[in-house]
């Protein structure tokens, strides 16, 4: 091989590693603000809205089968434009109304750009299928720019991500020729679903006015908190300058 070839190459190799890089780190500091609001949900709130997440990277070879598909020109600037899930993070929470929270979260953060929401739970897909998909500029310093990188976010309940993850192994083992019956029957499964995640729902928020009636009768003993696994209590001085601050807040 000449040496201009070796060199056109590396070229293109570091070309195609920069480019996937800018998506990996984007995912990487999705993944560190859903932690953030992970720990400070557990810390501030006892109750932790997200169950668990998952991030995934298209390959090379994906994206190009999708840009074929597509009919796109093949460069970086078409794939950065046309294609916006090779980046992609899932989160799955216990009830329906913390997928809400958790997007409400993420558009209160000012250097976030939300580019598109697709409502799948207020408008289900034919089949059945729910989740809340945002499109969200995310950005990204290296060493040498900036830029803002497109990541797909999904947020869905432990319902919904079962029901999807069957869903799609049906469709993979009939190689999407799926039999009439059965899609019903998919249908009719994504209802149930639904059913569960609403009874859910409902038994959570009745399950949280008796935590908090509990809480109320049991704040006699001074309050503490917890950092690190580290136990803090709070002397009494600290919570009446809280109050005396509190009041004057209040008065003003």
């Amino acid at each position: 091989m000449a040496t201009n070839q070796i060199e056109q190459f590396k070229k293109i190799r570091n070309e195609i590693t920069r480019f996937m890089m800018m998506y990996k780190f984007a995912l990487q500091e999705m993944e560190t603000r859903i932690d953030i609001l992970q720990e400070e949900f557990h810390l501030l709130h006892e109750y932790n809205p997200i169950e668990h997440m998952k991030s995934r990277l298209k390959t090379p070879e994906s994206i190009m089968n999708k840009m074929v598909r597509k009919g796109c020109s093949i460069s970086f600037a078409e794939m950065k434009e046309r294609i916006k899930d090779i980046a992609g993070l899932r989160i799955t929470c216990s009830f329906i109304s913390d997928i809400y929270r958790i997007s409400e979260m993420l558009r209160s953060q000012s250097d976030l750009n939300i580019m598109e929401v697709r409502d799948y739970i207020q408008q289900p897909k034919p089949n059945g299928y729910q989740s809340l998909h945002l499109l969200v500029e995310v950005p990204v310093h290296m060493s040498d720019r900036h830029e803002k990188v497109c990541v797909e976010i999904q947020i869905r309940t432990i319902a919904m991500d079962f029901w999807a993850s069957l869903e799609h192994k049906i469709y993979y083992k009939y190689n999407q020729a799926v039999p009439t019956s059965l899609l019903e029957e998919l249908k009719k499964a994504a209802d149930s679903a639904t059913a569960l995640d609403r009874k859910m729902e409902r038994l959570h928020k009745e399950i949280e006015v008796i935590k908090e009636e509990r809480a109320d009768s049991e704040r006699s003993e001074l309050p503490e908190i917890m950092i690190s696994n580290q136990h803090f209590k709070l002397p009494a001085a600290l919570l009446e300058l809280i109050d005396e601050s509190n009041g004057m807040n209040t008065n003003k």
